[in-house]
């Protein structure tokens, strides 16, 4: 049984999911965002570091997945994305976490089928891979689908094997569910 944590950062608000592996089954553990608001950046960068180390203290992931960071147009959007970023690897490495990134093209390609799928389509799939009650927000949704990227493609539980269930599997050539 692995838990992973998985990691959307960002600097006002960052998303946040874990899941649990327990043999070829993903299960929901809990997702949610942590809103840093408008204060001052340091502080915000403070916010981020803490919350995540209540939640790692609090739910006891066993490693991190983590969300690249793209080229902004904004340079100054880019660099905040960036120490956010930071803030966020800081607290999972502090907590003894090993931390795996992955590019937002991967993650969408790897539980969505496209890698240019749009942000509904990210949190449908994790409401029917991780059968939750409700959509969940945008943020919590991108973290969950870190999470079950590592899940799916690295050898967690001694597997290379996809974890995704029957029929939700994606295909490394074409991108398609099910074979």
């Amino acid at each position: 049984m692995s838990r992973i944590l998985g990691i959307d950062p960002g600097s006002r608000k960052t998303g946040f999911g874990i899941i649990e592996l327990n043999n070829r089954k993903i299960e929901h553990v809990i997702n949610g965002r942590l809103m840093v608001g408008d204060g001052d950046f340091p502080e915000r960068l403070r916010q981020i570091f803490v919350g995540l180390t209540e939640i790692i203290g609090r739910y006891k992931p066993d490693m991190m997945a983590i969300e690249k960071v793209f080229l902004h147009k904004n340079a100054d959007s880019a660099l905040k994305l960036g120490q956010a970023r930071g803030a966020a690897i800081c607290a999972g490495v502090n907590q003894g976490l090993k931390v795996h990134e992955y590019t937002a093209t991967q993650i969408k390609k790897a539980v969505v089928g496209n890698g240019h799928a749009k942000k509904d389509q990210v949190q449908y799939m994790m409401s029917i891979i991780l059968a939750l009650p409700e959509l969940p927000d945008e943020d919590a949704a991108d973290a969950l689908a870190c999470a079950v990227t590592h899940a799916n493609f690295a050898d967690v539980g001694g597997s290379q094997k996809s974890k995704l269930p029957e029929g939700m599997r994606t295909s490394r050539r074409g991108g398609r569910y099910g074979r």
